[in-house]
């Protein structure tokens, strides 16, 4: 359990913008030494920059989630620079939009690589190090979307998050006592850079979306840390999801024929 961030090793990924980005700097302005890993060289050089300008300390390395090889050389650069990891927030996401039969397979194996697989190698290149040290605190992004069914436009971006969530569930039955913490982080509407990550097949109608107000990423990372200080499993960053969640409980037949009448996410 990480109740102090003073002297503590995290790494990022995703971390040249957006949620990514905030969290790394909030671990940082609590002590924390930040690994900070992303595909975008001069967004990523800019936030190193700010959070040494700050009085943190920091490095960036190159990273594509997808590629195992990137991953082991992310904890190198960590341990090297830093030493033994002590928190890993895995926070990169790309988005896949279109009618359900008109996604074509190569963007379902690709989504699955960079959301989905992502955690699965960090949790293999990370995890293992927490364990023998009895310490470490594992943060998985997740989403809203992964939780009720409401944007059947983005099914491969719902299906990976979906995942995200009950995988991150059962490694915290394993992992919490062993001394591991685990979050899943299910963000709402939050003003990031996804839509550049948007492959687009076929034409659209209107876009779903929750009845949630739109957050900054900084408010995102103060529950963030807050999680990991409290080691909290589920964090939806809107207190609404938690009401329409036991709506879905109580009554599945009735939430999804809500759903389909309304092609949105039912208000609170």
């Amino acid at each position: 359990m990480i109740t102090d961030f003073e002297g503590r090793v995290a790494v990022v990924t995703g971390a040249a913008s957006g949620i990514g980005r905030a969290t790394a700097a909030a671990f940082a302005r609590q002590g924390a030494k930040v690994v900070l890993a992303d595909i975008h060289d001069e967004r990523l050089a800019e936030a190193v920059g700010e959070i040494r300008g700050a009085g943190g300390e920091a490095v960036a390395r190159h990273c594509d989630v997808s590629s195992d090889g990137d991953m082991a050389a992310l904890h190198s650069t960590a341990r090297q620079a830093f030493g033994p990891v002590d928190l890993v927030m895995s926070n990169v996401g790309v988005l896949v939009l279109g009618e359900p039969a008109a996604i074509p397979i190569e963007s379902w194996q690709r989504i699955l690589d960079v959301n989905l697989l992502s955690v699965v190698r960090a949790i293999r290149e990370f995890l293992p190090g927490m364990l023998e040290r009895g310490s470490g605190h594992l943060v998985n992004t997740a989403s809203t979307a992964g939780l009720w069914g409401y944007g059947p436009e983005r099914l491969p971006y719902v299906a990976t998050k979906a995942a995200i969530v009950t995988m991150s569930e059962a490694l915290a039955v394993y992992a919490r006592p062993k001394g591991v913490g685990v979050t899943c982080l299910c963000p709402g509407p939050v003003a990031t850079n996804i839509v550049e990550q948007v492959t687009v097949h076929g034409e659209l109608g209107p876009l779903s979306g929750p009845p949630l107000a739109v957050l900054q990423p900084e408010v995102v990372a103060a529950q963030v840390v807050e999680a990991v200080r409290d080691d909290r499993f589920f964090v939806p960053t809107h207190d609404e999801v938690r009401g329409i969640l036991q709506r879905r409980a109580e009554d599945p037949e009735a939430f999804i024929q809500e759903l389909i009448g309304s092609r949105a996410t039912p208000t609170t």
